[in-house]
């Protein structure tokens, strides 16, 4: 959500946004095609120029799908406003970054209600909304496991949004650096791509979509067929 509207960015640059629309009335027609989850990213958040909680909120109250939420929730009071929204799951991507411990003690106090968003962008960990880049991969995974991290979402920030493919070698290798359950994002345009996500590895079973659906690549009911 950016603007109070459904978006999707090219490779996570603020201003590259294409626009879908209304987001409710998008999340809405999600849930008639099958979704049972649904990833909702506040933009404006995560680039720290206003916030679409009310819109995620509404979404959250009028849906009955199971909503990750995202989105610049860096500190004790973010992380709260999204969980009272009634989400079943939060992302922490940049403070899991720039205040890991922070991000620990909410996995401690929460568990599986908080997942950690790995942005990779040129082999290391971005923050801020993309913007940004520093810290190691691997220490990031060896530091949140010990925390206690149930799920990681990595995103491919140079695949995302160019329909051009999921990076195989980049969630292999979390996977394989993991106990962690896997959620793979970014570059996902065909139905091969979501077959060749099936049979990574056993870690791997989440894909999240954006592009390709609003596009009309495939349709979610042939996603959600795909196993």
């Amino acid at each position: 959500m950016k603007d109070g509207q459904a978006v999707q960015l090219v490779q996570g640059v603020d201003g590259s946004q294409k626009v879908f629309g209304e987001p409710l009335e998008a999340a809405l027609g999600w849930e008639n095609a099958g979704a049972k989850w649904l990833h909702l990213v506040d933009l404006d958040r995560a680039f720290g120029k206003g916030s679409n909680a009310e819109i995620a909120a509404e979404i959250i109250a009028k849906t009955n799908m199971s909503v990750e939420l995202t989105g610049g929730i860096r500190d004790d009071q973010s992380l709260e406003a999204a969980l009272t929204t009634g989400c079943a799951r939060v992302n922490i991507g940049t403070a899991a970054v720039e205040h890991p411990h922070w991000a620990a003690s909410a996995i401690a106090k929460y568990g599986e209600r908080v997942a950690i968003a790995l942005d990779v962008k040129d082999g290391r960990l971005a923050t801020r909304g993309w913007v940004e880049t520093g810290g190691k991969l691997e220490e990031a995974l060896s530091f949140f496991d010990k925390a206690g991290c149930t799920r990681y979402v990595v995103t491919d920030v140079g695949a995302d949004g160019m329909m051009q493919g999921p990076n195989l070698e980049l969630l292999r290798h979390v996977a394989e650096n993991t106990t962690a359950k896997v959620t793979a994002s970014g570059g996902i345009s065909t139905l091969d791509d979501l077959r060749a996500l099936a049979t990574l590895h056993p870690q791997v079973d989440a894909a999240i979509v954006g592009s390709a659906l609003y596009l009309g690549k495939f349709t979610l009911e042939e996603a959600l067929s795909v196993n």
